[in-house]
């Protein structure tokens, strides 16, 4: 199967978040596979700090801007083991400037007008490469206006009649949403702007429009697929996406266990895996206390967190359960993130009245990171709403059983502790539904007490976890499904 793979994002080139990963390791495990894989994102001014060798292609090209034309150049590299190739959509008015999508605090007022010239440039690669593609799977609203162009523009030209579409969305309260005069921007015709395709609240949103023309469309996991399309979830855009219910579906995200496993990880104080995690962890837990200036004791539960600080991960839940715990348990936390400035504070003054019990470190560590994860007892997760989360698959692998909120990916992937999950050898963790401060401290109770009086459960759920497979080789091969299933609906209804 030949792929195009288009994202405003991919590891190492560039990066804001969990897309970039997504987008620089799925093409890498569907080329283990035995498929065609080729990588389309824009050369950004970070892209040249990237690593990799880029090289000019000597191709320039020309795609129409409302009344203009924007010219633009190819640029190729490959993604890490050589076997990918990337090319960058080079555009320097557009793409060479600080920040991909913002910069200080603001968004880049001509976001619409650089996707529109990438979303493009994207069908252009495919002519001036002479790429026969199968399958052109776009991410997120930045690549939105792909399947439009394809369907409106470029379904009868030789070399794209047969190229099915996929859109997948990561996270859906981004949507990019422009005024309506920007749809002068794109070159459709204004009929495209009504309420069953291009138009949201009388606004151009792009994510709506990829969700509209795609043959297929899926999220990053089959439970958050089934929540965006209520009312609650849904962004506003559940009307759009149960429409589209028969070609929606999920696929939960991979972990690279390359980098992801404590039986390799160079970077922590003791490798270990599932057969001698206890002395494995429980160097890591003193050496992650000694690092955070926590009093070095073996019997207090640690309580991790890795997570950016907004409402979506749940910090309005657990900062007030973590400021009564840290007043009356003896637990210790430990907190790396960045986000919310009033939440800065707040835990900054937690830290000065019990530096005995929390560790803190406002920003973004990727060393860190692993530390917590092999060093922490538990992992707390009690996401508000979670595509998928893959710091929960870094835990299950990490011997840290997650306590999480059994919402979009963080319930497909955490089975709860019950007798039956524990016979059944398959419980990983500990799991919540409604969200309030009452129901995260009743699961936690219910985590610690576990820990500190059943040793012998808690050995059963950390070795289920870590034997658990979350690989992209997984997630791989039920995008190939997904993949097939949109060339065969595409066939059947164009060439019916």
């Amino acid at each position: 199967m030949r792929i195009l793979l288009a994202s405003s994002e991919v590891i190492p080139f560039s990066k804001t978040g969990g897309l970039a990963d997504v987008c620089g390791s799925l093409p890498r495990a569907l080329q283990e596979l035995g498929h065609a894989v080729s990588v389309v994102t824009p050369a950004y001014r970070e892209t040249r700090y990237s690593g990799r060798n880029i090289h000019p292609t000597g191709i320039e090209f020309i795609v129409p801007i409302a009344g203009k034309t924007v010219s633009g150049r190819l640029l190729k590299s490959t993604l890490p083991g050589d076997q990918v190739p990337v090319y960058l959509i080079q555009q320097d008015q557009y793409f060479d400037r600080d920040g991909l999508y913002r910069h200080s605090g603001s968004d880049h007022i001509d976001n619409c007008e650089r996707f529109i010239f990438f979303s493009r440039a994207v069908l252009e690669t495919i002519r001036l490469l002479q790429l026969d593609v199968d399958v052109l799977h776009v991410n997120d609203w930045q690549t939105g206006l792909v399947p439009a162009y394809l369907a409106i523009e470029y379904a009868n030209r030789e070399r794209y009649r047969s190229i099915a579409s996929l859109m997948t969305i990561h996270n859906l309260s981004y949507q990019g949403q422009f005024w309506h005069w920007d749809m002068l921007l794109t070159g459709l015709d204004w009929k495209y702007f009504n309420f069953h395709q291009m138009e949201f609240h009388n606004k151009l949103n792009l994510l709506k429009t990829g969700i509209v023309f795609a043959d297929s469309v899926n999220t990053v996991s089959p439970q958050y697929a089934r929540e965006i399309q209520t009312h609650e979830f849904g962004c506003g855009l559940d009307p759009a996406l149960s429409h589209r219910r028969s070609v929606l579906s999920g696929i939960v995200n991979g972990v690279d266990y390359s980098v992801w496993d404590p039986q390799i990880d160079q970077g922590i104080a003791a490798t270990y895996g599932p057969d001698n995690w206890k002395d494995g962890k429980s160097q890591c837990k003193t050496a992650m206390q000694q690092e955070m200036g926590l009093p070095v004791r073996p019997e207090a539960p640690v309580i991790g967190i890795v997570s950016r600080l907004t409402t979506q991960k749940g910090v309005d839940l657990w900062v007030p359960v973590m400021q009564r715990w840290l007043e009356r348990r003896e637990t210790q936390w430990v907190v790396l993130g960045d986000g919310d400035p009033d939440y800065h504070e707040r835990l900054a003054d937690l830290e000065r009245r019990h530096p005995d019990k929390l560790g803190l470190r406002i920003g973004f560590d990727d060393g860190l990171a692993h530390r917590i994860e092999a060093g922490c007892d538990m992992f707390l997760m009690p996401s508000r709403f979670e595509p998928c989360g893959l710091n929960q698959l870094y835990s299950l692998r990490y011997g840290s059983p997650p306590v999480v909120r059994t919402v979009g990916g963080l319930k497909d992937t955490v089975t709860d502790v019950n007798e039956d999950t524990l016979n059944r050898h398959v419980a990983t963790g500990f799991v919540f539904d409604g969200y309030s401060e009452e129901a995260l401290e009743q699961t936690l109770d219910r985590a610690v007490a576990t820990y500190r009086e059943m040793p012998g459960v808690w050995e059963r759920i950390v070795r289920a976890g870590m034997m658990q497979d979350w690989s992209w080789r997984r997630s791989a091969e039920e995008y190939v499904g997904l993949y097939r299933a949109t060339i065969g609906r595409l066939r059947q209804t164009r060439f019916a």
